[in-house]
């Protein structure tokens, strides 16, 4: 069964507010077998345009050990509170991807 990967590209609007989001994602994550991978670090762009991807946006990679327990993480109740406080205090887009099994 290969991996899966939760990417997103988030801004955040409100640090304040977003900094309760980063306790429960890190906790729900370790409830449901996540491992971050990448979490804001430096990005550096070398193709395509990049013109919405900016200083002040964060690129999140987690691995999940499948699809299965990626939406089982992103369907809970722990990280759905999480969800809603990260959607109030920031912009962005998330997905999940599977892993190549090959």
């Amino acid at each position: 069964m290969p991996k899966a990967y939760v990417v997103a590209e988030i801004q955040v609007t409100n640090p304040e507010g977003y900094a309760d989001y980063r306790a429960l994602s890190t906790a729900s994550l370790a409830q449901y077998g996540g491992t971050w991978l990448a979490r804001g670090g430096q990005r550096t762009q070398f193709e395509g345009r990049d013109d919405q991807h900016n200083e002040n946006w964060r690129t999140v990679v987690v691995e999940f050990p499948s699809m299965e327990q990626a939406r089982t993480w992103y369907e809970s109740p722990e990280y759905t509170h999480a969800r809603e406080i990260r959607q109030a205090h920031s912009i962005g887009r998330l997905f999940i991807v599977e892993g190549y099994a090959g």
